[in-house]
């Protein structure tokens, strides 16, 4: 009896371990059918429970390709690990002993507009505001000299642009921080962007390459290295490293995506969204991203052709011309779960990107469902 025991319990042993692990849910076969068919077919796709890292769903999830502005992901968990996310940027101008020339410093503020709607609605620094103060001291002046350092010189450009035809902006860029704060000055104003919590959700919200590539270069300087696309994929591999996601065929041009030679595998997207979630230092991340038929770049996405799906989606979208992607949270009833989808064999057209954009909306539909009722 003893022996019959033995080998009865073994058995019962053996077939609890052969047994497979059960999913919150079965993906259903209208998830599989979009996934599957031509328009997708060729797509990086992988679903992943979150909470036990189970993959649901994937097909290609490991080879790299071009994620589009997926990739202000990376940029912004770059920005989120290396800068202070509640500081704001300063940018300052002085009078110099010289007349008529001025010095201007800066922190290379991301966001520096010349537009009164922006610094009004977001609370962007309007740049303008810096030569108007130099005009209330000197109203007749035709021609200023400005010296500055600790801006980005597009933003210069923009802002001589800005004043054409009241006064001349002759602009001189200084060869470093030290030359700048050498000189000797009287203070006249300063402006002070948002937090680069908010800059960094303005960014994610509304797909703002500009914004999303100067951070990554910030980011980047801040880790110590130079602040260009090099130092940006340094700065991401140490990043991810210490984060424990995989950079496999990783390959990082830019930190907007808008480079086609970017290469980022889905499961690194996916394994970096789980992390998002876990960790508080990543929520402005979180709370960036667009909602499916209600902000952002998904405003209208989702509303006509999967609208069960509206407010059910949290994601990054991206697009370049072979490329569509989109990367976040789906909510099925009580959890919410990881996906990345990036196509990037898109023939060119508007009419084939849209054609993959609603074969995602409708795939990701066929999960999508809202949270039972407390």
């Amino acid at each position: 009896m003893r022996f019959k025991l033995v080998i009865l319990t073994s058995i019962a042993s053996l077939l609890l371990v052969q047994l497979p692990v059960a999913h919150a849910f079965n993906v259903p076969h209208s998830f599989l059918s979009y996934a599957h068919s031509k328009v997708l077919a060729q797509s990086g796709i992988i679903l992943i429970d979150p909470e036990t890292s189970d993959v649901l769903y994937s097909n290609k999830p490991d080879l790299g390709r071009a994620p589009a502005s997926v990739m202000k992901l990376l940029s912004a968990t770059l920005a989120s690990t290396a800068l202070d996310l509640n500081s704001s940027f300063h940018t300052s101008i002085a009078a110099e002993s010289e007349p008529n020339r001025y010095l201007l410093t800066g922190e290379f503020d991301p966001w520096l507009t010349t537009s009164s709607y922006e610094s009004h609605k977001y609370g962007a620094a309007f740049s303008p505001e810096l030569i108007n103060s130099v005009l209330k001291l000197e109203p007749s002046a035709k021609r200023i000299i400005i010296d500055y350092y600790g801006l980005n010189e597009k933003d210069l450009e923009v802002l001589k642009k800005y004043f054409r035809g009241k006064v001349y902006l002759s602009i001189n860029k200084l060869p470093s921080k030290v030359s700048a704060e050498a000189r000797s000055v009287t203070p006249i104003g300063t402006i002070t962007s948002p937090t680069i919590a908010e800059i960094l959700q303005f960014t994610l919200l509304w797909s703002d390459n500009v914004k999303a590539d100067r951070l990554a270069k910030l980011a980047a300087r801040a880790e110590g290295y130079p602040a260009t696309a090099t130092g940006i994929y340094m700065a991401l591999m140490k990043t991810l490293g210490a984060l424990g996601i995989s950079t496999e065929g990783l390959k990082i041009y830019d930190g907007s995506g808008l480079s086609k030679a970017n290469r980022v595998a889905a499961r690194t997207f996916a394994e970096l969204l789980i992390k998002i979630r876990e960790d508080p230092k990543f929520a402005a991340i979180y709370q960036g991203l667009p909602l499916a038929g209600e902000s952002g770049t998904l405003r209208t996405r989702f509303v006509k052709d999967a609208p069960s799906a509206v407010g059910l989606i949290k994601a990054k979208t991206g697009w370049i011309n072979r490329t569509v992607s989109l990367a976040g949270y789906v909510t099925v009833g009580a959890k919410d779960y990881v996906f990345v989808v990036i196509d990037d064999h898109v023939i060119p057209t508007e009419a084939k990107r849209q054609a993959v954009r609603v074969a995602i909306d409708k795939m990701l539909a066929t999960i999508a469902k809202p949270k039972p009722a407390i």
